[in-house]
């Protein structure tokens, strides 16, 4: 799938998404959200993909939304992501179940932070410069910043930065847990660990994926309520047996997703 503003492709039970509005800074207008979530619906729609890697082309990884197009579509009423839709930030609409690797170099701002925070793993450029700017223009951030920048950074990290819009580099992110490596080459890097989820067992690294996010938005004992339940799906599993038939025979796994 192909279109403007976003480009996919797949390759190893991965998904490429690659933002590709480089001319304009990778800047969010209304038309390149609604491809974002159209890439991020078709890995969760396809049993055949295991991850998402997102990247974009050109210097810059985002300036932000393009707040003069998309504010117009908000003040007549449109909703940031078609209903149904997977939604990126994992705010306002259908959740995703596959997990997503993202890749950041040079700016990064607003929607930036946020989709870094929406995805679970992170590699930033050692060029990389961060900024949730909004309270400069006179409002929130409203895709996630404000509930997950301090569980992912903490109290005092996340408000140094929500309250002031300081811009950070990409050594103060990686200090802050904001992103988990810096590279010479981030792209690369994410599809590298990308393309290493999408070798593990499907339905196990979604199991993980989900016990994880209960324990951040249930709590710890809605975690642990689902553990030997899922454990024991897990167990009855093509892919489990696969697993430790691998071990006893000292090779690869090859896991189908079943």
């Amino acid at each position: 799938m192909s279109n403007s503003l976003i480009t996919t492709e797949i390759k190893n039970h991965v998904l490429h998404i690659a933002l590709s509005r480089a001319e304009k800074m990778n800047a969010f207008s209304y038309a390149m959200l609604q491809e974002l979530s159209d890439a991020y619906t078709l890995l969760e729609s396809d049993p055949e993909l295991r991850c998402g890697v997102l990247y974009a082309e050109g210097d810059h990884f985002t300036a932000g939304l393009d707040l003069a197009d998309v504010s117009k579509h908000i003040q007549q009423g449109a909703k940031l992501f078609e209903e149904g839709k997977i939604d990126p930030l994992q705010i306002f609409d259908k959740k995703r179940t596959k997990p997503v690797v993202i890749a950041v170099q040079g700016t990064c701002l607003t929607i930036g932070i946020e989709m870094i925070l929406a995805n679970d793993i992170c590699i930033a450029g050692h060029d990389s410069k961060f900024g949730q700017i909004e309270v400069k223009r006179g409002i929130l951030a409203f895709g996630g910043a404000t509930i997950r920048f301090q569980q992912r950074c903490g109290w005092g990290n996340a408000m140094k930065y929500l309250l002031t819009g300081d811009m950070f580099d990409a050594q103060e992110a990686l200090r802050i847990g904001l992103v988990q490596t810096l590279s010479d080459d981030p792209t690369h890097e994410a599809i590298e660990v990308a393309e290493r989820i999408a070798k593990q067992a499907p339905l196990a690294v979604q199991a993980t994926l989900d016990s994880a996010k209960t324990a951040i938005l249930d709590g710890s004992h809605k975690a642990e309520q689902g553990l030997m339940p899922a454990l024991h799906h897990l167990m009855q599993t093509e892919d489990a047996k696969e697993g430790l038939l691998s071990f006893l025979e000292r090779r690869e796994a090859n896991f189908k997703g079943k």
